[in-house]
């Protein structure tokens, strides 16, 4: 039976673990955000943004059909709390249906140094679940770093899997993936992101990446990205202590899907 589930897990993509990076406002500047991670969704991507939330905040994220496809449903929950001495960081999430599922817990630890360098690292407990035929689990160790270039521009840089976890007896299932990138601003409220994202089994990806607040309670995004070509667009709405986000992203063979998220400041 063992051997039946791995063969299966072998036949499944595994590149897609962890495909979807959670956050719309992410998903619209096409995850250039390497070293724009200012939201709590950083603790799925950039952990060492995390350190950078002085308040704590709550997000949701989900998308029950991507390109129409129930069986890339997937979901995201996460909250921060800040305390002096650093930043904690939990979040739950989910991809997949009833024949294929993963299901991931991630616990996050973020600090500031010398008041403008953030690191953090991130511990997920992963299980993978093949109906009828089992399931598996493993731990998956993250890192990040951010700190400033000059006034205006900042370097992020972030690793995936650095202890090279694997699902099973066979090594390399589970993808080391590195991004590291810059955010640029030139004049008040617009970033500028420039990312590259490696996968070591695979072409690099170059992402780029644009918001400008317009007014207090809008900005707009976009982005594009390589392997594969996609576009991206979307908006936010900040009011009060919520903030709203709406993201629509391309695939060259599975066409457009619409991504929604939200983000609650809870000490605003």
């Amino acid at each position: 039976m063992k051997t039946i589930f791995w063969f299966i897990l072998l036949l499944i993509p595994i590149n897609s673990i962890a495909q979807f990076n959670p956050g719309a406002k992410q998903t619209a500047l096409s995850n250039s955000d390497a070293a724009m991670s200012n939201d709590v969704f950083a603790l799925f991507n950039n952990p060492a943004g995390i350190a950078s939330l002085a308040e704590r905040e709550f997000g949701a994220f989900y998308s029950p059909s991507p390109f129409g496809l129930k069986e890339l449903a997937n979901g995201y929950i996460c909250f921060n709390q800040p305390f002096t001495f650093g930043s904690f960081a939990l979040g739950l999430s989910t991809y997949g249906f009833e024949l294929y599922k993963e299901n991931k817990i991630t616990l996050c630890f973020s600090k500031k140094f010398f008041n403008d360098y953030l690191a953090g690292i991130s511990v997920n407990y992963l299980n993978v679940s093949i109906k009828n035929y089992g399931s598996s689990g493993t731990l998956i160790f993250n890192a990040g770093f951010l700190c400033p270039v000059d006034k205006d521009l900042y370097w992020g840089v972030y690793i995936n899997n650095f202890t090279r976890a694997s699902i099973g007896s066979d090594n390399d299932q589970l993808p080391v993936v590195l991004n590291t990138g810059f955010c640029f601003m030139p004049i008040d409220k617009l970033y500028l992101n420039a990312a590259v994202e490696k996968d070591i089994d695979y072409n690099p990806s170059l992402r780029f990446g644009v918001e400008y607040t317009i007014i207090d309670l809008l900005s707009l995004r976009s982005g594009f990205s390589t392997e594969p070509d996609s576009f991206s667009a979307g908006v936010g709405i900040n009011y009060s202590r919520f903030n709203l986000d709406y993201a629509i992203i391309s695939h060259p063979d599975l066409g457009f899907t619409h991504q929604f998220g939200i983000i609650i400041n809870i000490d605003k």
